[in-house]
């Protein structure tokens, strides 16, 4: 037995001296390095930095997306200027539901277009029996002026005489002789047969085509929804959507015909929006009655309705939405300045050219519900005083800025009450439509100069080279002595 407990003890031993060899020589093979203690810290703490910067962005992200929530929220006229409501931004956040959509009210339209009886006269003229239009520029052909502008060069005296309604008139209207904007001969042809139109445009690739939705097998085969697009933006949508050609090479988006006009007659896109917009008549001259919706925009009403609800059922025949925020061409000159939506001192120098000319800030004994429209969205009939006023709306667009809801009403008070409209709630006009926002921003050195000294120094690319003829021209008036109406600023920026 003693000798049984010796030989335990003495395995129990080896065992032991086995462990103690095999633990040493573990130590001396794995020796750890001096450096690892701090290697172990470096990285402890640069995963840590990187988590806590994560965490700093993340919350600044937050802090800035509540704050453009908070901005387009605020009743503060200076904030509210802040919110960029065309940003992909603001529509995500419209989008998630993060901000108030704005006010929709129902659109007392009929209920069956196949119903809807279209009239089977046109509207007698009145004022204007016969209308024809300047297509020579006088300065490129005198010499003094090379090449030929789109918009002619309208003289003051020119500009005051196509204010006096007479029975026959010849006004300039854009589209002078080699001054740009060309159709193609398929597209000529093809518009000749269009007596009902749906127009939208985009230029410089800023939008997509959206397609409408709501509408009547009737609509479909009674109007023409033709897409005005640059070549800019006509190469942009072949590179993202599906255009199909037809029998005669007619381009299609969808319902939509693309209609390419050639030479954008403009160096800014903004105002090369306009033609297709103001100039529908003279773009598709066949055509009795027209709906011009923004190229931004989805519609979803039946246009077959909306000629029904906005010009046949009031016998009206021109018909669009009031402005949201503002009724005084002042108040809404003041906030485009605050929003940087075109140069601050040409904004000024045309409201000063209105208020010598007798341009009265709105107030409610005006006979017009407001002086500022919202206008994405025009319907019209293509009578003889129309077309003048679209022409006339137009020269301003052309002599001055491309924001157009500033010269809308002027013209409306040049004419001295004989043009009549319909200026409908905005809540219906908000109705109307899908807004989509537009693929980039735009952005134009020309929307930030500050003082007229920056657009007289070296630096010319900041001129227009082809609008905007009120600053090249001087006005025969002393607007030194005008001063504008104060603007209370009661509202948003709009």
């Amino acid at each position: 037995m003693d000798k049984d407990v010796l030989n335990s003890v003495s395995y129990r031993a080896s065992r032991r001296a086995d462990r103690n060899n095999q633990s040493h020589h573990t130590k001396d093979s794995g020796r750890v390095s001096p450096d690892y203690p701090l290697k172990i810290l470096w990285t402890r703490g640069f995963i840590r930095l990187v988590l806590v910067g994560g965490i700093i962005w993340m919350f600044l992200i937050l802090v800035v997306l509540l704050f453009h929530v908070w901005s387009c929220q605020s009743s503060f006229a200076f904030f509210s200027a802040l919110c960029n409501k065309d940003s992909k931004v603001f529509g995500m956040l419209n989008t998630m539901g993060l901000v108030q959509p704005p006010h929709r009210c129902p659109i007392p339209v009929a209920n069956d277009p196949n119903k809807v009886v279209i009239p089977d006269r046109r509207t007698p003229p009145k004022f204007v029996q016969r209308l024809s239009y300047i297509m020579e520029d006088d300065g490129a052909k005198n010499g003094s002026q090379s090449p030929p502008l789109f918009g002619g060069h309208q003289s003051w005296v020119q500009r005051e005489e196509s204010f006096k309604l007479k029975s026959t008139m010849k006004v300039h209207c854009g589209f002078i002789k080699n001054g740009g904007a060309e159709m193609l001969r398929k597209d000529i042809d093809y518009v000749k047969n269009c007596k009902f139109v749906v127009a939208s445009g985009i230029f410089d690739g800023y939008d997509a085509p959206h397609q409408p939705s709501n509408i009547s097998e009737r609509s479909q085969k009674l109007f023409c929804f033709l897409m005005v697009v640059d070549e800019v933006s006509l190469k942009f949508i072949k590179k993202n959507t599906s255009v199909r050609l037809d029998s005669e090479d007619g381009e299609w988006v969808g319902i939509w015909r693309l209609v390419l006009v050639k030479h954008p007659p403009y160096d800014e896109p903004r105002r090369n929006g306009k033609v297709p917009k103001i100039l529908t008549h003279r773009l598709f001259p066949q055509a009795q009655y027209s709906i011009w919706i923004d190229g931004k925009m989805e519609l979803i009403v039946d246009p077959l309705l909306m000629l029904e609800r906005y010009l046949w059922r009031g016998k009206h025949t021109f018909a669009i939405a009031q402005h949201k925020h503002h009724r005084d061409v002042y108040e809404e000159a003041d906030a485009n300045k605050r929003r940087k939506r075109y140069a601050r001192p040409l904004i000024d120098l045309q409201m000063k050219i209105y208020r010598y000319e007798g341009m009265e800030p709105w107030n409610p004994g005006k006979s017009t519900v407001s002086d500022v429209p919202e206008g994405a969205i025009i319907l019209r009939e293509h009578t003889a005083l129309n077309n003048l006023f679209s022409c006339l709306w137009f020269n301003e667009v052309n002599l001055f800025t491309p924001r157009d809801q500033l010269s809308f009403g002027y013209v409306v008070y040049r004419l001295k009450g004989l043009f009549k409209f319909f200026m409908f709630p905005n809540c219906e006009y908000n109705s109307i439509f899908i807004l989509h926002p537009h693929n980039r921003e735009h952005s134009s050195p020309i929307e930030w100069v500050k003082s007229i000294k920056e657009l007289k120094g070296s630096n010319n690319t900041l001129n227009e080279s082809r609008g905007g003829l009120g600053l090249w021209t001087p006005y025969p008036g002393n607007l030194d002595l005008v001063v504008l109406p104060p603007v209370a600023r009661t509202s948003k920026a709009g």
